[in-house]
């Protein structure tokens, strides 16, 4: 594959596109291949368009660019297709959130697990449906890589309904090798700015495994020692600093000391927290006795809209000459699905973490479980690397999770009410029967614009 063609629907993903364009004319082995840009938004799309043809001739590389509206104007020998787009997701969110919140259930993100995750699932996997009946007929050998939130729901209804294209999910929480630093670092391994030797990663054991936003580490050990309560008291020194978060945004209040509490509850460090904490059922501020830690914050819409206006600014900025173009390759970096990409296309050997079935991985859950797990990567796509046994207690949460997303992708396909009722019930973060039908039934009415029709008969 000397000349790839990587395709971007959704290329107005604030969160994706500036970092792909940054990868694609970065790496010596996609600038001499084809990035596809598309987005229903003309606007957005010509202004990502902008500035892709910007850097790429600043860069003086021979980067083909190609842009439309229409997926099939540039699907056409794709070698990789990548799923970056939301419909009017902060409005959305924000809706999911205030009407779990009505019902008792408090979301920080609202985006993966409790209501929130359901019915982003029941907006987003159609549109994915969609996508892979026309990938199916343009280029059916690329492979599809899923990086909408709830990555793991979507990623498992694309192994479930479309099982004839190639595809894994991503998250951008597990991006190798800075990961795998960050936990040298509180271990003691590596100083506050250091990075692992060759010889000090092949000396770290670390394995984390889990569904996507909710995994854990299950083993750290360097040199053949556990090191996972160095880490663990670094989470807790972290905490004792920690303040109500200022405004940092839902995601981000008091994570530390949140980590610490999962890992004195469960013996194992979440990895995640900003979004892990919203899957286990503490700090939803039902408890009798007072804690610590107060409840959940409820995710900020108005924070969200005002980081998006913040980052198209940028964009903005960098088109029309206010900020010059020749920082652009200094400002962004590599982002983690194009740094796959280059991994295959090159076949560097490096391993990444991504969402896809276990294979084997945790000894002791199915082989089609779909789990965030470190993989070997050739251009046959990934392998998971052993991980041992699930932790007893977490093992079943996994399972209560995952069944969760692949009833979303079931009920998101079918219009099936009872399928979707089924996906809350079992959701870990809905209690009540009763309120469950009072939040489909408000939620639909509220998303009437942003779902399929079948919900409406």
């Amino acid at each position: 594959m000397r000349h790839p063609k990587v395709v971007i629907l959704g290329a107005g993903s604030l969160f994706f596109g500036r970092q792909a364009i940054w990868q694609m004319v970065h790496s010596e082995h996609l600038r001499t291949g084809t990035l596809g840009l598309v987005d229903t938004d003309e606007s957005r799309l010509k202004n990502m368009a902008t500035l892709a043809q910007k850097v790429i001739e600043n860069e003086n590389v021979p980067l083909k660019l190609e842009a439309s509206v229409e997926r099939k104007d540039v699907l056409k020998d794709a070698d990789f297709v990548v799923l970056s787009f939301a419909d009017d997701t902060v409005k959305y969110r924000g809706i999911d959130c205030a009407i779990a919140e009505k019902y008792g259930i408090r979301m920080c993100s609202g985006d993966t697990i409790g209501p929130g995750g359901v019915f982003r699932t029941l907006r987003e996997f159609p549109v994915i449906l969609d996508c892979c009946k026309d990938i199916e007929a343009m280029c059916p050998d690329a492979w599809v890589i899923n990086y909408i939130n709830p990555t793991a729901a979507n990623g498992v209804g694309l192994k479930r309904f479309v099982p004839q294209l190639k595809s894994f999910a991503l998250c951008d929480g597990l991006h190798m090798p800075h990961v795998k630093n960050n936990y040298a670092r509180r271990a003691g391994i590596l100083g506050e700015k250091e990075t692992l030797t060759p010889e000090q990663d092949a000396k770290f054991d670390l394995r984390i495994a889990g569904p996507n936003h909710f995994t854990w580490i299950v083993k750290a050990e360097y040199d053949g020692k556990d090191v996972v309560e160095k880490i663990a008291e670094a989470l807790k020194a972290d905490a004792a600093k920690e303040t109500d978060g200022g405004d940092t945004g839902a995601k981000a209040i008091f994570n530390a000391s949140i980590g610490y509490a999962l890992y004195e509850a469960f013996g194992h460090i979440p990895t995640c927290v900003g979004h892990t904490k919203e899957y286990v059922r503490f700090w939803q501020g039902l408890g009798k006795t007072p804690e610590p830690i107060p409840p959940l914050s409820i995710w900020e819409t108005d924070l969200r809209y005002k980081r998006h206006e913040d980052m198209w600014k940028q964009v903005a900025d960098f088109n029309s000459g206010a900020t010059p173009i020749g920082e652009y390759m200094s400002t962004f970096g590599p982002d983690h699905a194009t740094d796959i990409i280059e991994n295959m296309v090159a076949n560097l050997g490096k391993p990444f973490y991504v969402n896809t079935n276990n294979n084997g991985a945790v000894s002791n859950l199915e082989d089609d479980d779909f789990l965030e797990l470190l993989c070997d990567f050739t251009p046959e796509g990934p392998s998971p690397r052993p991980v041992g046994e699930a932790p007893v207690g977490l093992r079943g949460m996994w399972a209560q999770v995952l069944d969760t997303h692949e009833l979303s992708a079931m009920a998101a396909v079918t219009g099936d009410r009872d399928l979707l009722r089924r996906a809350l019930l079992v959701d870990p973060m809905v209690s009540s029967p009763a309120d469950t039908e009072k939040i489909i039934e408000e939620t639909l009415q509220a998303q009437r614009d942003a779902l399929q029709e079948y919900w409406y008969k």
